[in-house]
């Protein structure tokens, strides 16, 4: 569940640095790499989640990704991400 979280805060922060062209596009999740999990996170802690942009192509988009509970390093992970078209 962390990762997927992560994926999503990484799909928002790749659908708003894209061009303007493809805003209203679909983001597709391609994938993950480098995925650490450093300490564990129980029901009640408080995820705040990092994320910046590696690469950002025509097509696809990589994104570091981090998430922190109490300014300590619990994930983190390169993620993949897709534009896809509008059918």
């Amino acid at each position: 569940l962390i990762i997927e979280a992560m994926a999503q805060a990484g799909g928002l922060l790749a659908y708003e640095s894209g061009p303007a062209d493809k805003h209203g596009q679909l983001i597709y999740f391609m994938g993950m790499d480098k995925v650490r999990f450093r300490k564990p996170v129980v029901p009640g802690d408080q995820l705040i989640f990092e994320a910046r942009i590696l690469k950002l192509r025509t097509k696809v988009a990589k994104i570091a990704g981090t998430a922190f509970v109490d300014d300590q390093l619990v994930a983190e992970a390169e993620l993949m991400a897709s534009f896809g078209e509008n059918k």
